[in-house]
């Protein structure tokens, strides 16, 4: 549920996360009981347990069909990512992955954890395809045929340019944008979005993963994984992996701000595209993505860390923002303080700096410019405890725990 010491440190954040554990118990009872979509939304949790709340929150028939394209599409990314598959090996199955989603007894031996359960129980996945509507199978056929001649195309070729890297992020996420936005059409609820504005919301998330995911993808086994374009990279060092050396420390951080800032270049076309949502579930299914994406960034930015460790949004705040995030005007907001802390990060001296700011502005522009900015309770920045909010947080953990062990103690009676 988080630690102890984050929960005192941050107190207001108990709430939000007890109310989104009983969330989330809720929405487990509503999963068809069926073998095959048990195991489809068991995995589903495993990977993302924010994914898996999201998708949760959407109609029955909607639910499924975004729960089966992202396993689908995560089947297709474990044989993407699995290095020790040759590369003969690996092309002809990318090419043609379609057709093993309708063969109910397909499934591969590759990838580790998680992923290496999925693909040995694929046929799982392809019972739950097989029920889906006939216009949500359609979509889940088109984006998955792209999907996989795209990660095909960028196996026997190096992320080269900035347009490289676009494009490659297009084929790996962008086309999952383009597939939600379509599944979101098929069901009646929202017009169907421009392809462009639904490629940048799904960049943008490809992007914060692609940079927080360094140190992961480079110190990779057997064989790096490189998805930083050389076009960026090259200005600072040699070669990628000499990003993570102590010694060209101040080289790796100007390299992270510009991949960073190359990332923000996104955040108008998400802004644009949630304010033209209807249904509720679906705008927060994009929002808290969205919100989520932004706060990663402003945490990688100017930040050392990237390349020694993990960062990423502390647990509480990410309750925070599922909580909260209800209306435009709390995606204003969050948007408009991530933007604040990154915009205080910035060091004049970074080679990209004026660009950065540049961009900053024009989220921040876009933010006051809604009228909204006043209508919402910030959140996102920090604001020091008192001891009665503590005091609070430490009776509330009491209770959990006095109510976890009883639940216990029945349960062994």
């Amino acid at each position: 549920m988080g630690s102890l010491g984050a929960i005192l440190k941050h107190p207001d954040e108990l709430y939000p996360l007890l109310k989104l554990k009983m969330e989330a118990r809720n929405a487990e009872k509503l999963i068809p009981q069926q073998p095959h979509w048990r195991f489809c939304y068991s995995m589903l949790r495993k990977f993302s347990k924010t994914f898996a709340f999201v998708i949760e929150q959407l109609p029955t028939e909607l639910r499924d069909a975004v729960c089966i394209l992202y396993l689908v599409l995560r089947a297709l990314d474990t044989v993407e990512d699995d290095t020790s598959i040759p590369v003969d090996v690996k092309v002809p199955i990318l090419k043609a992955f379609l057709q093993h989603v309708f063969d109910k007894e397909w499934h591969l031996s590759c990838g580790t954890k998680e992923c290496k359960v999925l693909m040995d129980r694929f046929h799982h996945v392809s019972t739950a395809f097989l029920e889906l509507g006939k216009r949500y199978q359609e979509v889940i056929e088109d984006i998955t045929k792209r999907m996989g001649a795209g990660m095909a195309k960028f196996i026997c070729k190096e992320v080269e340019t900035v347009d490289d890297y676009n494009e490659y992020c297009h084929y790996v996420s962008g086309l999952i944008g383009l597939g939600l936005s379509k599944l979101f059409h098929a069901s009646g609820a929202e017009d169907l979005a421009l392809d462009s504005l639904s490629n940048s919301m799904a960049l943008i998330l490809q992007k914060q993963d692609i940079i927080r995911d360094y140190l992961e993808d480079i110190n990779e086994i057997p064989k790096s994984r490189m998805f930083w374009p050389h076009q960026i990279w090259g200005k600072y060092v040699n070669k990628l992996e000499d990003l993570k050396y102590e010694e060209n420390s101040v080289k790796a951080v100007q390299c992270l701000n510009e991949m960073v800032t190359n990332a923000l270049t996104h955040v108008e076309d998400s802004l644009t595209y949630m304010s033209a949502l209807r249904d509720p579930a679906i705008f927060r299914f994009w929002a808290i993505f969205q919100i989520m994406a932004i706060g990663n960034l402003a945490l990688s930015y100017n930040n050392i860390q990237v390349f020694r460790g993990e960062v990423k949004i502390r647990l509480g705040l990410a309750a925070k923002v599922r909580y909260h995030t209800r209306t435009m005007a709390d995606v204003y907001g969050a948007f408009y303080d991530f933007s604040c802390m990154l915009k205080s990060k910035v060091d004049k001296n970074d080679p990209n700096a004026t660009k950065t700011l540049s961009i900053i502005e024009g989220i921040q522009k876009a933010c006051r410019d809604s009228g909204l900015l006043n209508k919402r309770k910030s959140y996102i920045l920090a604001t020091k405890p008192t001891n009665s909010s503590i005091l609070v947080s430490v009776l509330l953990i009491v209770l959990v725990i006095v109510v976890a062990h009883l639940s216990a103690s029945q349960s062994s009676n």
